[in-house]
């Protein structure tokens, strides 16, 4: 962990009008993780056929995958608030029209609506957090990465544990109206915030922080004429930028190969559950859910306070350590320990993966300004596609192999590559000295 350039030209109220910020992105949270439930179910009881339901749930992952492509030259060409705003309002529509379409065209718009959600999620995600270090300051992006952690973890626990309540009482129908709702009250919260998501400085400053002495990377320059677009372009900017910076390119792909192995326990737990407990499959899964979430909040909270109190930042060591550490409390999580061990396990899970979190996205906004909006999307495309294909890899698995060889394989995969990650930042680090 190193010690963050102060830069003067940001002062706390970048930091007050990012608290409203945070408050307007979990309601957005909310209704993602609501939705995520919601929208599976109905697919289900709309067509009463699984593979149509694992298709929307495909066709919205692939979407995800796809807008990764071309979402740095997005946000990089365009203004990163517009779009935030813009993909709130699209998702608020999309959901307004299911409800009010008639039944037998629904089973269609499913589809649109697992297009629009899909790319919404990922363009604000690489908007959100290309814009942290000019909204805050660079020298504020570990506290701001923290709170805006905190509120999509007490949103996720929210959405999760409130979905079935919703569907029961009010139905579908008004499910995805309060999903709506959420999605206009973030876009009419982001519309009024005056706030700044580009950087006014040239790249050189833009870039100032732990690690931008070896962050500097073609293209640089504020001109936005000169800004590539189209979606291959923006993938090659992207590579052409972390070529010059390989410890950026190997911080991504460790990060594709924890998403990788985060699949596996996203598939596994439920087969888990059901072998723990035939009669009540749910009670596990939810003990461990909520266990993960108290300690990913934990997380969350302890980096925020101890960088505003340090004014220190993470790095891409810390990083590693963390994915490692969370590999290996999953692990044990499914050699199914008594009760007491199996509580420790679960919150140590959710404190690797809440510290992890603030870590990673923490190091990638180190990146100069022009180009960070290029790594962000290189990053979701790669983040994306390592869980798409761990989800379907683990799906096959399970049907020859137990949860925990399964997981065990797929996570320990993750742990070998953080610790060669961190044998080679060692080696590097020992020779330059």
């Amino acid at each position: 962990m190193t010690v963050t350039d102060q830069d003067p030209g940001h002062t706390s109220s970048g930091m007050r009008h990012f608290r409203f910020l945070v408050v307007g992105n979990a309601v957005s949270a909310y209704g993602t993780y609501l939705d995520m439930i919601a929208l599976s179910l109905f697919a289900y009881s709309l067509t009463g056929s699984a593979t149509h339901t694992g298709l929307f749930l495909a066709l919205r992952l692939a979407t995800s995958v796809l807008t990764g492509f071309g979402a740095g030259s997005l946000v990089s060409r365009l203004d990163r608030k517009r779009i935030m705003v813009t993909s709130d309002i699209s998702q608020a529509v999309a959901l307004v029209v299911l409800v009010l379409a008639p039944t037998t065209a629904q089973a269609g718009l499913l589809y649109a609506v697992a297009v629009v959600t899909g790319a919404g999620a990922t363009l604000t995600s690489v908007a959100l957090r290309s814009s942290i270090p000019e909204i805050v300051g660079q020298d504020q992006r570990v506290r701001a990465n923290a709170l805006l952690a905190t509120g999509r973890s007490l949103a996720m626990v929210a959405g999760f544990a409130s979905a079935g309540v919703l569907i029961s009482t009010v139905g579908y129908t008004g499910a995805f109206l309060i999903d709506a709702g959420a999605f206009l009250f973030s876009a009419a919260v982001l519309a009024r915030l005056p706030i700044t998501t580009r950087s006014r400085q040239p790249a050189a400053a833009a870039g100032s922080g732990p690690g931008a002495a070896t962050d500097t990377g073609p293209d640089s320059g504020p001109d936005e004429a000169r800004r590539p677009s189209g979606v291959l372009t923006a993938q090659l900017t992207a590579l052409r930028y972390l070529r010059l910076t390989p410890v950026l390119l190997a911080l991504i792909s460790l990060r594709a190969a924890d998403a990788f192995g985060s699949a596996s326990h996203n598939v596994g737990l439920p087969v888990l559950s059901t072998m723990l407990d035939p009669q009540h499959p749910a009670a596990f899964m939810s003990q461990f859910w909520a266990t993960w979430a108290i300690g990913n909040i934990i997380a969350q909270r302890a980096v925020a306070r101890w960088a505003r109190h340090t004014g220190r930042t993470i790095n891409e060591r810390a990083f590693a350590a963390g994915a490692a550490l969370m590999s290996v409390a999953f692990i044990l999580t499914f050699t199914a320990p008594p009760l007491p061990l199996a509580v420790l396990v679960a919150t140590v899970a959710g404190v690797a993966d809440g510290f992890t979190e603030i870590a990673y996205t923490t190091r990638l906004q180190a990146t100069p300004d022009d180009q960070r909006g290029y790594v962000f999307g290189f990053s979701a495309t790669a983040e994306n596609l390592g869980f798409g294909v761990g989800m379907v890899a683990c799906s096959f698995l399970l049907e020859q192999f137990t949860p925990l060889t399964v997981v065990t394989l797929f996570h320990g995969l993750a742990v070998l590559l953080a610790v060669a990650f961190l044998a080679t930042l060692w080696a590097r680090r020992r020779t330059t000295t």
